[in-house]
């Protein structure tokens, strides 16, 4: 095996492309396969690396010293999760919040007995905004916090307007509300209702003879989506969407408003402002692999997540030149 850490990719969309491109920077890093559900055989991936099936997975124990899995957090990654951990190191982006302690709890059942390392969770949120608000938190406990996300193109509220009967097509951006974002950074911590936090920017494309006034009413009243926020709907055409609107941007900030001492304010602030969503997250989840391999090989097995990785592990300096050149 070579002095460079072997990794895996498990699925190769948006996601396992942008942790291909990511690892082509970090010469510590080498890509050694592509695993897909797909018939490999009509996969063609960028790099030319092997592109073998899912289900040959466990031939290549051996072989890779961490598996980065791009499956999506609704269905692949509960399954994908436990039954990897079991024979690889592991890094993956689940990032379906409420679930993320039995998530947790499951990839580190099998993780563990078999001696593996498997860090969930890893991105920028769940990921680098989780990281700031605890740090936001410890170091103000008297505070509050607050996170806002956007301007950025939401694939699940974008797939829900496509699934509204007369729309052929359609993205939304989530918004947020820069009078609500001065009042957090002025150290007032207000309290702030999920309509003063965010707005939503929806672009629909509507098939030929759709009503445009019972669409736009069925997106702006839809519950759990949009019914809580202003939303506002523009109607363009086919070639807007394609030129204006193909890009994943993202971002956001995390906000810690505390008080010390008798009467100072104090307010931490961490942001991002994103060309590409799924890249940037391929480049956190690289990063963390990295980190992956050498926890594993100082005996720190089973689940993980970003709050128990020391950020020297992420990087590919040693500790000395990062005392040097960084503290």
């Amino acid at each position: 095996m070579s002095s460079k850490i072997n990794i895996g990719i498990v699925g190769y969309g948006n996601l396992g492309k942008g942790v291909e491109s990511a690892i082509t920077q970090n010469e510590d890093l080498t890509l050694h396969a592509v695993f897909t559900r797909r018939d490999p055989s009509t996969l063609k991936v960028n790099s030319g690396v092997p592109v073998y099936a899912l289900g040959d997975v466990e031939k290549f124990v051996n072989e890779i010293d961490v598996m980065i899995l791009c499956g999506g957090s609704k269905d692949d990654l509960p399954e994908q999760g436990p039954a990897l951990a079991k024979h690889f190191n592991t890094v993956d982006s689940f990032d379906t919040h409420a679930k993320i302690p039995d998530y947790f709890e499951t990839v580190d059942a099998t993780a563990k007995p078999n001696g593996k390392t498997a860090i969930i969770s890893v991105g920028w949120d769940p990921g680098l905004f989780s990281i700031n608000r605890l740090y936001g938190e410890a170091i103000l406990p008297e505070g509050a916090t607050y996170t806002f996300w956007g301007k950025g193109l939401s694939q699940g509220h974008s797939d829900a307007i496509r699934r509204i009967a007369g729309v052929k097509g359609a993205v939304q951006y989530t918004i947020p509300v820069e009078e609500a974002v001065d009042k957090v950074r002025s150290g007032s911590q207000p309290t702030l209702t999920t309509r003063e936090k965010h707005t939503r920017e929806c672009y629909v494309v509507l098939e030929e003879g759709a009503d445009a006034t019972v669409v736009e009413q069925t997106i702006v009243s839809m519950p759990d989506y949009f019914s809580d926020y202003d939303t506002t709907v523009h109607f363009i055409n086919e070639q807007q969407l394609a030129e204006e609107h193909s890009t994943m941007p993202h971002g956001g900030f995390v906000i810690r408003s505390g008080k010390t001492g008798t009467s100072s304010n104090q307010v931490m602030e961490f942001s991002l402002t994103l060309d590409s969503n799924p890249e940037f997250t391929s480049s956190v989840l690289v990063a963390y692999a990295r980190a992956a391999f050498r926890m594993n090989q100082n005996g720190e097995t089973g689940a993980k997540t970003v709050f128990d990785v020391a950020p020297g592990l992420l990087s590919s300096k040693s500790a000395h030149d990062l005392r040097k050149e960084l503290l």
